[in-house]
């Protein structure tokens, strides 16, 4: 605390008390009871409130405040952990009869020891351990190796179900054991937004979950909405509560952690031989799709914790349980026609449009064919039933032709040779499995993805102006490319779609106006990668950007000189030749500039210390993250290696580093400098 500030006063402290008192409660009837006891608005009010009280008194925030539920905290590295108690990976069977052999070889070793098994939900996502002493939240760490994890206690703290303090009886010290999973609606929300903002949707819930607990800024974690599916209470072996009835049994753990203030998941049976689980497997693995969260599998347990060590385990697994994995769920329907997607890029997509068929928990209509090679790979013909497959994943795939329902005589799918929108003859560049139409400037999905692509916030960020937006400005005549937005006013905008969703009034105009006026100081590299240019992502973009310098030098540019950009090959260098030879392209950056945009790199370099040097950097620092050093690399002169090599002049080794590059290193004889040593390098080492 600062020494010269005030003390919170007593009226600050009862308020922080109630804020915590009201905001635990409301947390605990939504998470743990499903119940809203207030609206969203006057939560977030009070929540808001007690965020504000202890900025201004920290004094009074306390670990177990609700307001770390907010995050906040920011990680530059995941400090790792010794797993108190292994975290064992269970075996795995998509068999039944090796199911059987687990419970009869468990009852062998048991040789009439009477024991039960619990069944419960294998839950797809990342699996944690939370440890608890004197009823608080002390620390959260990932499985890792099952022996070592990362420490994500600051991202945990954001997870509504779990619990940062604990109610009615618990003991001292344990470990709380399970995964956080991330829930289809919140998942299915946060795709919709990352492609609002222009970036690619994670694939499935489970590497989603996994990537946010991950997350350097434990605020961003906090928006992911995540959920806590405790399935262990692991207790010391001096425990006090190893002796007490309560816990002598893995269901009843539960029930005590329930007691606690942990979401448990209801869906646990106790069952007594391999029949009963066969029937809870058989159940679940129908009803899974009804789930609100992704299962792959059932969990078998003896249920009498005092028999784990008896049963003992194997190098890797305990022998006191068994995961049973569902097998991919797998459909036959008819392919009623193929039909074609264009991109941003113009790259097009075939697409299977299927008889409807409930495949997963929902009904599938179509699935993508990926490319020509891929029809041709599985042979699809006219009129063929196609093998579709949803296990993990959210989005169903072809896997392949049901031969059996083949018509007799049907013909191979004849790949589309023009743009199935504006009729354009496709291309195929050699080397390349897609086809893509040419005609960038003139094909009504490629103009309106390069709009969406231009505002997105990786790009300008102009969040004023989302795709129905953009279509409305195209479809009054008001932006046929992304110049025309700089060219938009007050006068055109207002009353613009009027009686429509995307009507756009006084105020919407003037936030328009100002997006655009603020995307002006966007620097180069960024709007560089606005352009859209073919294969040039943010990497790209931004190499392209500090070797040339300028937008002139850029397009004055030819195939050779680009090439020989870092990281830029062949196929890029041609694309950004090709997209600069069209005198429309150079008319559109013409425009840009002539509106103020930013067409010249800053110089950023703010000394030659490591000139002509090659620096490879890894592992883990204390000053720096890892793209902020390899950027103070490159601003002192220097020039950033992927890999070690005879041309590497050092390797800047920080904690945890890749023991490869190490090996390599001293093989060759590269030097191996340290973070501080670095520091000296650049002067900096007095600065920090």
């Amino acid at each position: 605390m600062d020494l010269f500030s005030a003390p919170a006063p007593e009226s600050a402290r009862q308020r922080v008390a109630e804020l915590t008192r009201l905001i635990d409660r409301y947390n605990y009837e939504y998470y743990m009871n499903d119940r809203s006891l207030v609206s969203d608005y006057e939560f977030d009010a009070l929540l808001r409130e007690l965020v504000e009280l202890e900025k201004q008194y920290p004094e009074l925030s306390l670990p177990t405040s609700p307001a770390r539920r907010v995050g906040g905290e920011v990680n530059k590295a995941f400090r790792q952990v010794e797993h108190r108690f292994p975290m064992l990976s269970l075996g795995n069977t998509y068999s039944i009869e090796e199911i059987e052999e687990f419970e009869s070889r468990t009852r062998k070793l048991l040789d009439g020891v009477p024991f039960s098994y619990t069944c419960e939900l294998k839950y797809d996502g990342v699996a944690i351990g939370l440890t608890y002493r004197h009823g608080q939240l002390v620390q959260a760490v990932t499985r890792g190796n099952g022996a070592v994890g990362d420490d994500i206690t600051s991202n945990a703290r954001t997870v509504g179900t779990i619990p940062l303090k604990l109610q009615g009886d618990y003991p001292d010290d344990f470990e709380a054991r399970g995964e956080v999973v991330y829930p289809f609606e919140a998942f299915d929300a946060m795709n919709r937004q990352r492609e609002a903002d222009g970036e690619p949707p994670f694939a499935n819930p489970r590497n989603a979950a996994s990537g946010s607990l991950k997350l350097q800024d434990s605020s961003e974690c906090a928006k992911r909405k995540l959920m806590f599916c405790m399935y262990f209470l692991m207790l010391p072996p001096d425990s006090a509560q190893q002796q007490d009835p309560a816990y002598a049994s893995h269901s009843g753990r539960l029930e005590v952690a329930r007691s606690m203030g942990f979401k448990v998941q209801p869906y646990i049976k106790e069952c007594r031989d391999i029949q009963e689980i066969k029937a809870f497997i058989d159940y679940w693995d129908k009803e899974r799709w009804n789930l609100p969260f992704g299962i792959d599998g059932v969990v078998i347990k003896v249920n009498q914790t005092g028999l784990w060590d008896q049963l003992g385990n194997t190098a890797k697994s305990p022998r006191w349980a068994i995961a049973y994995k569902f097998k991919a769920e797998r459909v036959s329907t008819p392919l009623e026609a193929v039909t074609y997607h264009v991109g941003r890029t113009g790259i097009v997509t075939p697409v299977a449009n299927l008889k409807p068929v409930w495949l997963g928990g929902t009904t599938v209509r179509r699935a993508t064919l990926n490319n020509a090679d891929f029809i041709a790979k599985l042979d699809i013909r006219e009129g063929d039933s196609l093998l579709v497959e949803k296990g993990g994943e959210i989005i169903p795939k072809i896997v392949g032709v049901d031969l059996e329902k083949r018509p007799e005589g049907a013909e191979p799918v004849r790949y589309a040779t023009v743009c199935p929108v504006c009729g354009t003859p496709l291309v195929r560049p050699e080397g390349e499995a897609g086809h893509y139409c040419p005609n960038s400037d003139g094909c009504l999905p490629q103009i309106l993805g390069q709009l969406e692509h231009f505002v997105s916030r990786r790009a300008m960020d102009i969040d004023s102006l989302g795709s129905e937006r953009l279509r409305l400005l195209y479809d009054t005549g008001l932006v046929s490319n992304v110049a025309d937005l700089y060219d938009l006013t007050a006068e055109k905008l207002v009353g613009l779609g009027e009686g429509t969703a995307s009507s756009i009034q006084e105020k919407g105009a003037d936030n328009i106006l100002k997006a655009l006026e603020e995307s002006k100081k966007v620097p180069f590299e960024r709007v560089l990668f606005a352009l859209g240019i073919r294969y040039v992502g943010e990497v790209g973009a931004k190499k392209l950007a500090r070797h040339f310098g300028n937008i002139d030098a850029l397009m004055g540019a030819n195939v050779m000189e680009l090439a020989m950009v870092e990281d830029v090959g062949e196929v890029t260098a041609v694309a950004v030749n090709d997209y600069f030879n069209l005198a429309s392209h150079r008319a559109i950056v013409e425009r840009l500039r002539a509106a103020g945009l930013q067409m010249t790199a800053e110089d950023k370099r703010v000394g030659n210390q490591l000139q002509g040097m090659t620096i490879v950097v890894s592992g883990v620092f204390q000053h720096f993250k890892r793209d902020e050093i390899k950027a103070s690399i490159e601003q002192h002169g220097g020039k950033v290696g992927s890999s070690v090599s005879g041309k590497t002049t050092y390797l800047l080794a920080g904690d945890n580093m890749g023991p490869e590059k190490l090996k390599k290193a001293e093989k060759i004889g590269v030097a191996i400098i340290s973070e501080s040593d670095y520091e000296r390098m650049i002067g900096e080492a007095d600065s920090k």
